[in-house]
């Protein structure tokens, strides 16, 4: 299966954040908040809804996200997501490219993804932040169901600050080995990492059992 996303917001006239353009297609699709609860916030929410079994091995799925100078966005999950094997052995690969405009803001926060035994999943996240731009992106991965092993899963995050890399970070699950070492899973079945790009940074690294902010 193959699917395109798109979801563009600018700041309105009123200083509020409208959702200018969006589409997507099965299995993700994208649907902003509407009635009340937007009506409170000045901030844009579009939440994500895997529309049908994904990703399954085989699948390709871009979803491209432009945010306008000063809007913000706040960019949702509404379940986890199951990575699944497919019949014709290949990898399944999902690709989320971010544009964050001077000012402006995204808070990107998909629900944790469970990538089951036999599955081989791939995914890319690639961030242009502008100036004075904030970014907060959450990932959480679990290695596998209750009672299985973790598939394989390779994942890049890139962000950039202008033409200045801010964070180039890869991480891998599916290798029994590696995950059972001390200098990365120590044997745990979930990890959970955030990017966030918002405000200053702490003055020291700070780290705390099975935890680490830095």
């Amino acid at each position: 299966m193959r699917a395109r996303a798109r979801v563009v917001v600018e700041r309105g006239p009123d200083g509020r954040s409208v959702v200018r353009e969006l589409r997507s297609q099965p299995p993700l699709t994208l649907l902003p908040q509407r009635g009340a609860a937007a009506a409170r916030s000045a901030a844009a929410t579009v939440h994500m809804i895997g529309s049908a079994s994904s990703p399954l091995g085989g699948d390709d799925v871009a979803l491209d996200v432009e945010i306008g100078p000063g809007a913000d966005l706040e960019l949702t999950g509404v379940a986890a997501t199951l990575a699944l094997p497919g019949q014709a052995g290949r990898p399944s690969r999902l690709v989320v490219r971010l544009r964050v405009a001077e000012g402006a803001g995204l808070q990107f926060l998909p629900e944790p993804t469970v990538v089951t035994a036999r599955a081989d999943h791939h995914t890319e996240l690639h961030a242009e932040l502008g100036d004075g731009a904030r970014l907060r992106c959450r990932d959480v991965l679990v290695a596998g169901r209750n009672g299985e092993p973790s598939g394989r899963y390779r994942g890049l995050v890139h962000v950039r600050d202008g033409t200045r890399p801010l964070l180039v970070q890869e991480q891998e699950l599916g290798d029994a080995g590696l995950q059972g070492s001390a200098a990365h899973l120590a044997g745990r079945r979930v990890l959970g990492t955030e990017v966030l790009v918002w405000g200053e940074d702490p003055a020291d690294a700070v780290a705390g059992d099975w935890w680490s902010l830095c």
